[in-house]
């Protein structure tokens, strides 16, 4: 870490400090003796979050800021220019601290995304499963669309255990699977190679792991949820009848392996952010990772235009003279924005009035 103090506060307005604990606090030690109340560091990676963390615990405001608004002028550019170049920067107020939502949210943030990751390594195995049938000539997973449900892992589990008769197999069928037994029996004639058995096994098997801690990490993130105080209660506006209702006038069923049936989304959305939000279109799905994006103190944003403007979803316009030169869309990766694209594409289709301004060019 190379850290700058403005000239005349120590003898050594530079200094490097190790990335230990230990020696981060030293670093802390050294700005208070200083008298530093705010320091600007660079987003790099995740390299900053402990020092971050420290300087925030020891009352010392952290600027996190983005490296494309301090380039330094042009030569030879080293860590301890570097740091120099971002101290005077800060202390003439030309740099602005990125938005990050307050502790325990994050500790949400971080709880969603490595179970994105989980899902992703799950649907990893479900093609190596795929792979394995195809190879096999097993055709199992093209006759049921979906192989980790009901009756593909029944009988992929079958299989594995060394049955080996195709109309046993086919009687493992679940009632609501359209194709019939016949077809599912000549489906799963095959050459079954034991090396492809085995790797099947091992696929289905760490399938089933990460389904256990998907579960686990739902349970882990209920339990968070839990301990946020809510905005409003449903005893004082109680939530109004779902209206995303399917055509049969039942509530869809989603597939889901939470052991907490109980747990009820649409109703803790409903109490940290005092509105149901699962009741706007597109957005039935992304209510707690947008919670876990943005928080619910919009007061971070003077108005919606700079809110809309932080997502990345407005124009951005370069004017120079009076004269338009560039106007486009600014390419930043916002996660928060891209959840309110994929609201917008999920309308694409859809019946509802916010189609229009989701396809504006389509008649």
């Amino acid at each position: 870490m190379f850290v700058a103090v403005p000239p005349g506060r120590d003898e050594n307005p530079v200094r490097m400090f190790a990335t230990f604990t230990e020696d981060l606090e030293h670093l802390t030690d050294w700005l208070e003796q200083c008298g530093v109340t705010t320091v600007a560091l660079e987003s790099i990676g995740v390299y900053w979050i402990p020092l971050f963390e420290i300087l925030e615990q020891r009352g010392i405001r952290p600027c996190l800021v983005n490296a494309r608004h301090m380039k330094n002028v042009p030569g030879r550019r080293t860590d301890w220019h570097e740091c120099q170049w971002i101290q005077f920067l800060h202390s003439v107020g030309l740099l602005r601290a990125a938005f990050r939502p307050g502790q325990d949210i994050c500790a949400v943030r971080n709880l969603l995304r490595h179970r994105n990751e989980l899902v992703s390594a799950a649907s990893q195995h479900v093609q190596h499963m795929h792979k394995a049938l195809t190879q096999m000539n097993l055709q199992i997973h093209h006759v049921s669309s979906d192989i980790t449900g009901v009756t593909g892992l029944a009988i992929v589990d079958a299989i594995l255990a060394g049955q080996r008769d195709s109309t046993e197999l086919a009687k493992l069928r679940d009632p609501h699977i359209k194709a019939d037994p016949e077809t599912i029996r000549k489906s799963l004639e095959g050459n079954r190679r034991p090396e492809l058995l085995f790797t099947l096994g091992q696929s289905r098997d760490l399938y089933r792991i990460y389904q256990q801690q998907i579960v686990d990490c739902d349970l882990q993130i209920e339990k968070m949820l839990s301990e946020f105080e809510p905005g409003i209660g449903p005893t004082e506006r109680p939530l109004l009848p779902d209206r995303k209702q399917n055509r049969a006038g039942r509530k869809r069923r989603r597939k889901s392996g939470n052991p907490h049936p109980e747990f009820d989304l649409r109703t803790e959305t409903y109490k940290l952010f005092g509105v149901d939000v699962n009741q706007i279109p597109g957005l039935e799905e992304n209510a707690l990772p947008l919670f876990s994006e943005v928080g619910r103190d919009m007061s971070r944003w003077p108005t919606a235009g700079h809110f809309v403007s932080w997502l990345a979803l407005c124009p951005d316009n370069d004017i120079n003279g009076g004269k338009l030169l560039w106007r486009g869309a600014r390419r930043v990766k916002n996660r928060a924005g891209r959840l309110f694209r994929m609201a917008t594409f999920s309308l694409h289709h859809s019946l509802r009035p916010l189609r229009q301004l989701s396809a504006p060019n389509e008649n």
